[in-house]
């Protein structure tokens, strides 16, 4: 039997053994604006980002990814965001607090994971879920990429615990 990894939680300060969620507070295109271009043309919450420039608007919502662990009976769980059209966009936030409404979009993985090169742009479909859960990402199995092979064919325990133990020693948490 393996030991179990264990971390300090950065929201509630307590220790926890189950596996945490790989969260980004942000899309990777907002995370590379500068302080400034955050300030001007930014404007991101913790389920919402929008990027106005001037010649387009990119528009972004927080969702839910559920990786499969294969010699294990938990999943690992990501906070990723995704890119929608400006058409799915309004819709999402028109039934934003409707606990019934569900619908498919189309939009682009937007941020880039470790070990997996480039991500970004990545072809996904995304679940609302009623109960006003948040959406839950599901990556084109026709698509070319490691992600999207792991993602459909699963990934072990230890690569699980490998993944978690680099995003802590990333966002500074501590673990044992």
């Amino acid at each position: 039997m393996t030991e179990r990894l264990k971390y300090i939680c950065r929201s509630c300060g307590q220790e926890h053994e189950e596996l945490p969620a790989l969260a980004y507070s942000s899309p990777t295109y907002y995370k590379d604006l500068s302080d400034e271009d955050k300030e001007n043309i930014g404007e991101l919450d913790s389920d919402f980002c929008l990027i106005k420039d001037k010649d387009q608007t990119d528009r972004f919502i927080r969702c839910t990814l559920t990786q499969k662990i294969i010699d294990n009976c938990e999943s690992l769980e990501y906070g990723l965001w995704v890119s929608l059209g400006e058409k799915s966009f309004q819709d999402y936030i028109d039934n934003f607090t409707n606990d019934n409404h569900e619908a498919l979009y189309f939009g682009w993985l937007s941020n880039n994971l470790p070990d997996y090169g480039n991500t970004l742009h990545i072809p996904t479909t995304i679940h609302t879920r009623k109960g006003n859960l948040r959406p839950e990402i599901i990556p084109h199995i026709d698509f070319e990429h490691a992600f999207v092979r792991d993602y459909y064919n699963g990934i072990t325990k230890v690569e699980a615990d490998r993944r978690i133990s680099e995003m802590l020693k990333e966002i500074g948490g501590n673990n044992d």
